[in-house]
């Protein structure tokens, strides 16, 4: 339980329809996901007679059956009375809506509520001009967009269930009681927009969520719904802060991966790592650049067109903060794509 060094691992992972109990009265749970990564983790804190359970998966076919074995087995029939997610993301809002339809109470903050509710109800039948704008100025293949710009793109809305009007908002700073122990929320940025991480109070539980991973960095995407977001330097400040509320004996609970002891050297690494990746894309753009050439530099391989979305994002990303650092410039180029250069 040491907080340096490699992070240390004393659960392995439930399987699919089981529970670990990491605590009393704490079961780690997992929902697999037909995407990469894939699972999400999800907590379960007991409550007396019912459930709290932080972040739920996607809204499929498939995790509603898992969900249902899981409520009947390992959470032996009590109802969930409350639903508290970490972030917007799909994987992890997925299937509120569903549980507040079973009665359930929905807690998150309100960037959370906002975007999902939002973009649930922005459904696309094809790319929106602003999406195949700033794909064209990442540099995308030609070949690439056009296929994309030919189909249905993959919708919140596929993945996320209605999220009917109503829930509780978390804040920064505020302590919260989650299975009879108390917890002080900061947000994190970066990964997600107001990011809620939960730090124990009189205990050594962390929920980490997608803001702390162990094994893999958190993706730090850059879309087209603000272009010119700085994600990897909110995300790295966001780290150092949470770095003072790190403690030896911690046991972090990620969205993904396995809990973890050694948040504090996590938190330390994550930030090297993104040094090291501002690093190599800079010594990279001694030559002009879009971003999709900048892949190899920022993960040493080839990506793949299942891959490319979120791999522009975050190459953008890093390329929005060395031009905020500004140790980088752009200059559009005659085929609608931005080409970035490191300035000396």
């Amino acid at each position: 339980m040491m907080d340096g060094g490699l992070p240390e691992f004393p659960f392995e992972p439930p399987a699919v329809g089981a529970a670990v109990e990491i605590a009393a009265g704490v079961l780690w749970l997992r929902i697999p996901l037909q995407m990469r990564p894939d699972h999400v983790n999800v907590y379960a804190f007991e409550e007396g007679t019912t459930w709290t359970v932080v972040d739920t998966g996607l809204d499929t076919e498939h995790c509603r059956a898992v969900w249902e074995t899981l409520l009947s087995g390992p959470l032996r029939g009590r109802r969930v009375g409350r639903v508290i997610v970490t972030h917007h993301h799909p994987d992890h809002i997925g299937l509120a809506g569903w549980f507040q339809a079973r009665g359930a109470e929905l807690w998150t903050t309100r960037t959370a509520w906002l975007f999902a509710r939002m973009l649930r109800l922005d459904e696309q039948a094809r790319p929106s001009p602003e999406t195949l704008a700033f794909w064209r100025a990442a540099g995308m293949d030609p070949a690439l967009l056009a296929e994309r710009a030919a189909g249905r793109p993959l919708n919140y809305a596929d993945m996320v269930a209605a999220l009917p009007l109503g829930f509780r908002r978390i804040s920064q700073g505020e302590i919260l009681r989650i299975g009879g122990r108390d917890w002080r929320i900061e947000m994190g940025h970066g990964h997600a927009p107001e990011h809620a991480t939960f730090w124990g109070i009189g205990h050594d539980l962390v929920i980490a969520g997608d803001q702390i991973l162990p094994g893999i960095t958190s993706n730090l995407g850059v879309y087209a719904t603000e272009p010119e977001a700085d994600s990897v330097g909110e995300w790295v400040a966001s780290c150092k802060r949470l770095r003072a509320f790190a403690r030896e004996g911690q046991l972090a609970l990620p969205g993904h991966r396995r809990p973890f002891f050694g948040v504090g050297a996590r938190l330390e690494a994550l930030v090297a790592d993104a040094d090291g990746a501002q690093a190599r894309l800079f010594a990279a753009l001694a030559e002009p650049r879009t971003a999709s050439q900048c892949f190899e530099a920022l993960y040493g391989r080839r990506i793949g067109a299942g891959e490319y979305g979120l791999a522009v994002g975050e190459a953008v990303g890093h390329l929005n903060r060395l031009r905020a650092a500004g140790r980088a410039a752009r200059e559009m180029g005659p085929d609608g794509a931005w080409l970035w250069r490191r300035k000396s």
